[in-house]
């Protein structure tokens, strides 16, 4: 019994530190994923930079201070006859180790960090500009100076599988609460500026993949930028709670090659595009012409 408990403790600590010891994680998080992933921007690389570094100096604080705490109570317990110390007096040099090292750690640590947040509000030189709205409960995309814009919501299967009460799995539904009815379709190695705000309440867009959330607030604009490296599909949701179905407005990002992109633009634009009228030909009177003309002429007979 003692062994077979052991095995599950033992099989339940490597299951935890392996997400710790990968060297990447895949795009979108997964069910009990432990560790940020890299991603696949350029920001989402410097987070997972700047978190890697932080966990790496917290364990090694940890195992120097648990490690002394344990030698201490093991090897000075009572049982060995050890006697407390009752003439240890204040330690100037001592003081001055434990200042001076957390403040060399905290600098350690503030410079990338610091050029890292910076690098995340520069949206300049970007190629293009889309416009998120939240409201409740979808998206609204815009693709700016293009002329191209749409809503983007939960997908119908999800929707009924939700409304049906039955209880969902992935034979179901693959992407169940996480699909959406019109993707937000991007290039690949394109920076790419985002101005965000809501129509009504305070929401928040979040793609795990991309490396930041930003909030959708009333009345505020917002920016943020990307540059995805890979192609490839990345979802997301609200991270802001934003009402009772705040967690029915998933998010998902279409990243496909600038080729690609403009193809899927163009269509985007013909669809939109008003009917033109049909220009007759020249000499040949028009079908509302010529019942004008019949019309008249029944009047005058």
């Amino acid at each position: 019994m003692k062994a077979g408990c052991f095995k599950q403790w033992a099989a339940g600590i490597a299951v935890m530190a392996l997400p710790v010891l990968a060297q990447a994680q895949a795009a979108d998080p997964k069910p009990w994923q432990l560790n940020m992933g890299r991603g696949v921007t350029h920001l989402s690389q410097n987070a997972y930079e700047a978190h890697m570094l932080a966990l790496w100096i917290c364990i090694a604080i940890g195992l120097l201070v648990f490690g002394a705490m344990g030698y201490a109570m093991f090897a000075f317990r009572h049982s060995k006859g050890a006697k407390p110390d009752t003439s240890f007096t204040h330690s100037t040099k001592l003081e001055i180790v434990w200042t001076v090292v957390p403040v060399l750690l905290l600098v350690i640590m503030a410079f990338p960090a610091t050029s890292k947040l910076i690098d995340m509000y520069d949206t300049r030189e970007a190629e293009m500009t889309v416009k998120i709205t939240g409201f409740q409960w979808m998206w609204k995309y815009d693709y700016l100076g293009e002329d191209v814009g749409f809503t983007s919501r939960l997908d119908r299967k999800s929707e009924e599988i939700r409304q049906s009460g039955i209880v969902p799995t992935t034979a179901d539904h693959e992407h169940y609460l996480l699909d959406v009815d019109n993707m937000l379709v991007l290039p690949t190695g394109t920076k790419i500026r985002f101005v965000i705000t809501a129509d009504d309440v305070i929401h928040a867009w979040w793609v795990p993949a991309l490396g930041w959330k930003q909030d959708a607030i009333p009345g505020i604009v917002n920016e943020a930028w990307t540059q995805i490296d890979e192609p490839g599909i990345y979802r997301g949701q609200c991270a802001e709670l934003c009402g009772k179905d705040h967690g029915f407005m998933p998010i998902v990002v279409k990243a496909v090659s600038p080729e690609e992109y403009r193809a899927w633009l163009d269509e985007q634009k013909q669809a939109d595009a008003p009917a033109t009228a049909t220009v007759p030909a020249t000499g040949a009177p028009s079908t509302e012409t010529a019942a004008a003309d019949a019309a008249d002429a029944a009047v005058a007979g």
